[in-house]
């Protein structure tokens, strides 16, 4: 009698054991058909913000693909630039309309941040204090130093384009041989002590076979003056990078605007000591020189800003990535300027090299970290 008493206890037992499983199994049905069609959660329903977001992206990244863009055919504005108005005075002029651009925008941020009602105290930007240097000293002496890198590096780019040879693809070969600073940056990278990804490495040597067929195709015979200046501004805007990197805490439109201010002035200067700039000159190239100074000093730089805040950032470096293409077809719309079979081939393998060293790492290895272009 008390083993059938314990038997019906424990099955007592297990009935309620069931009965409350099948409570929160009706529970978490329930919880389920209302996140899907009340809460709209991501078990098969897509959420209205999830369209947004979407959205967003796109148009972050049809920013990049315009800054791209501009500054891609700003090499083609610089070799029909090349034979009218010499190297200093163009830059000089580039960097000034530029700077100029720049400061509008600051500007017009202050006056906007006024009329909010915070009288311009608070600027907008992402650290305000760094070793005891404020957002103004901070933009001084970080804009200086880069304008002395950035005035060296287009000093050697822009010579490099008017070095070429009548009849060579100036935009197309400067504009892929200076996109090989990306690796480069990798490069420096390894030496500061940071841990790559093994398609760094593989990107190195994509990027020299490329080089090989760019730059050589008839051999060493075959190479121009032209890409040895080329390959020098890479260097220089390689250490542009790091050293944008070292003032990165700084507003970064101050930084850029100063920069240009800086480079303006060392071009302005080198122009008068080794040039005999003139109005006619300047109006000569009015059109490359605004093209520069204004859709690729500013509104790409400025598009790039607003682009980076939305864009994947595997996306935003492939992107941003096609300035180099960009590059080769407005020299050739432009200019009619023709690549070789085995130029183009170059061209598709450093395009490859530079995607390899800027796409990020699930494991948490980046590349490099491309930052803002200027």
């Amino acid at each position: 009698m008390q083993t059938d008493n314990r038997l019906a206890g424990i099955n007592n037992i297990k009935l309620g054991i069931v009965r409350k499983m099948q409570g929160v199994y009706n529970v978490s049905w329930l919880f389920f058909v209302y996140k899907c069609y009340g809460g709209g959660c991501l078990y098969g329903r897509r959420r209205p913000e999830d369209k947004v977001d979407k959205i967003k992206r796109w148009k972050g990244s049809l920013m990049l693909l315009l800054a791209a863009f501009f500054w891609g055919t700003t090499f083609a504005a610089q070799s029909s630039a090349a034979d009218s108005i010499p190297i200093f005075t163009f830059n000089a002029a580039r960097s000034f309309v530029g700077a100029a651009f720049l400061g509008t925008l600051i500007l017009m941020r202050q006056g906007r941040q006024e009329r909010k009602g915070n009288g311009g105290s608070q600027p907008d930007n992402r650290d305000c204090q760094r070793n005891g240097w404020n957002v103004k000293k901070g933009a001084v002496f970080g804009g200086g130093i880069c304008g002395v890198v950035l005035f060296a590096a287009m000093s050697f780019q822009q010579g490099g384009i008017s070095a070429y040879p009548a009849g060579a693809a100036a935009s197309g070969r400067s504009g892929f041989l200076t996109a090989t600073y990306v690796v480069m940056v990798a490069i420096c990278a390894r030496f500061l002590g940071k841990k790559l990804h093994n398609s760094v490495y593989a990107a190195v040597a994509v990027c020299i076979a490329g080089m090989y067929l760019l730059c050589m195709a008839d051999g060493v015979g075959g190479i121009y003056f032209g890409d040895v200046l080329g390959l020098i501004c890479a260097v220089f805007f390689t250490a542009h990078i790091m050293v944008v990197d070292h003032f990165s805490y700084c507003e970064s439109i101050r930084l850029s605007c100063m920069q240009f201010t800086v480079s303006g002035l060392l071009s302005a200067v080198a122009a008068f000591l080794f040039e005999q700039p003139d109005i006619h000159m300047l109006e000569a190239a009015a059109g490359p020189i605004l093209y520069a100074g204004i859709l690729s000093s500013g509104i790409a730089y400025t598009l790039q800003m607003e682009g980076q805040k939305y864009a994947e950032p595997s996306v935003a470096a492939v992107i941003m990535s096609l300035e180099s293409v960009f590059a080769v077809l407005g020299g050739w719309i432009v200019l009619n300027e023709k690549l070789s079979v085995r130029e183009l081939a170059g061209c598709a393998l450093v395009f490859a090299a530079v995607i390899l060293a800027q796409l990020p790492r699930k494991n948490g290895e980046i590349a490099v970290v491309r930052k803002e272009k200027f």
